[in-house]
């Protein structure tokens, strides 16, 4: 019994010294995400991604680095992007930068890894992307597009639909400082950044204790066996290969699959693996059940090889390129963290930052935040999910999508948000 306690206080501390060593991060990233997401209206993107060229796939990625999310409420965005008009490849383009490509991440991955795995992230999201475009060019003809767009309109829910629909952006025109710093923008930054981190947590939270639990519990024997360790060439080719079928089963996804990508290290996987590790959060299970609701079995099969062709190629190219130049960080040199609190910048930096969160959090929930919350989960696309504001009348709060209309209805007590299946207005197919 006391082996077993012992076990478990191991694990949990583990935990407790990678989530303190990223506070501050997570906090920083969500916090510049929500200035952008506060003075960039959703319409805007749109109007931006009706193609599948390059410089469109650019754009979407840029856009979609710019606005953080977590998977489900990227997935959720994509598709609420894709029946307003937006192309499809440009959307699945958005979906991957919004969780891969984001700032948080990287600093995360360079406080638990070193800046060469953030380097990695940058370099193999574009060539993930150009993968998946090339695949979907191919692949993807107009009949099964048809269909995708046909059971994207029917609008059935999958996750985060509700933060997927809200658009928190400011309504008034001027500078972007002053938009920003005005009352609005200020109230429209709180709730961006306080849904983001609802949005994040569940995953977070879940991806530390399964880190913690496998660094305590898993020997590193097991990993060096299963990785190939000793076999450089063999490692290499096989972790961009099962990196993603390891994230797949771990169903953890977002930021919340990076502890796990630093005790996969520790134990043995390539560079390569890491980045498809990583890369792969957007294929765990639930999001592609996701993906069969939002359009169809036959492109969810579709996406599910076009995405791990992409990761895996992305997987190779940061592996070989990294390599080449010099640029893979000495494995050996992998630890965790595990020195907890103390007085030294990660401190200093987390209080500063958990003051800055707090305060956004207390304007949240004196402007409407409560009711936003409640409908973030269930909401359909489109519902409004919240009240106005006392600062700018409505404007900076959850905006419904032209078109569409929440029925409402009382169940035990609480108002849940039903699909309506009404059809928004269409954009013309592509691709």
């Amino acid at each position: 019994m006391h082996a077993v306690l012992h076990a478990v206080l191991h694990a949990l501390a583990l935990t407790g010294a990678m989530a303190w060593e990223i506070t501050w991060a997570l906090v920083l990233g969500f916090a510049l995400s929500a200035v952008v997401q506060a003075v960039v209206r959703r319409s805007t993107v749109v109007a931006l991604l009706g193609d599948d060229r390059p410089r469109t796939l650019a754009l979407a990625a840029g856009l979609g680095a710019a606005s953080s999310s977590c998977s489900y409420a990227a997935v959720a965005l994509a598709r609420s992007l894709f029946r307003k008009g937006a192309d499809f490849t440009a959307a699945m383009a958005f979906e991957i930068a919004s969780t891969n490509l984001v700032i948080e991440l990287g600093v995360i991955l360079a406080l638990l890894m070193g800046w060469q795995f953030t380097l990695a992230e940058f370099a193999g999201g574009p060539v993930m992307i150009a993968v998946l475009a090339v695949l979907l060019r191919l692949l993807l003809n107009d009949a099964l597009l048809r269909r995708a767009r046909a059971q994207a309109e029917r609008g059935l829910a999958g996750g985060m639909e509700g933060h997927a629909a809200m658009d928190m952006s400011v309504r008034r025109q001027g500078p972007f400082v002053r938009r920003l710093f005005s009352g609005e923008g200020l109230t429209a930054t709180a709730h961006v950044f306080v849904m983001e981190w609802a949005a994040i947590l569940r995953d977070l939270v879940a991806g530390l204790l399964i880190a913690g639990a496998i660094a305590a519990w898993v020997p590193d024997a097991f990993w060096r066996s299963f990785f190939f360790e000793g076999h450089p060439l063999a490692a290499k080719l096989w972790g961009p290969v099962v990196g993603p079928l390891v994230a797949m089963a771990s169903f953890v996804c977002s930021v919340g699959n990076v502890p796990l990508a630093v005790v996969l290290w520790k134990g043995g996987i390539s560079f390569g693996g890491v980045v498809a590790f990583i890369f792969a959060d957007l294929l765990i299970l639930p999001i592609l059940n996701i993906y069969r609701k939002y359009y169809g079995a036959r492109t969810a099969l579709l996406l599910l090889g076009a995405f791990y062709a992409a990761i895996v190629a992305a997987g190779y190219a940061v592996e070989f390129a990294f390599g080449a130049l010099g640029l893979v960080p000495d494995q050996a040199r992998a630890r965790l963290p595990e020195e907890g609190v103390h007085a030294d910048y990660t401190t200093w930096l987390n209080a500063a930052f958990l003051v800055l969160a707090a305060a956004l959090l207390v304007r949240f929930f004196r402007t409407g935040g409560r009711e936003m919350l409640r409908m973030m989960g269930g909401g359909p696309e489109g519902g409004d999910a919240g009240g106005g504001h006392p600062e700018g009348g409505d404007a900076g709060n959850c905006r419904p999508e032209p078109g569409r209309s929440p029925g409402v209805s009382r169940r035990r007590g609480r108002d849940r948000v039903r699909d309506r299946d009404r059809p928004g207005r269409r954009g013309r197919p592509s691709g």
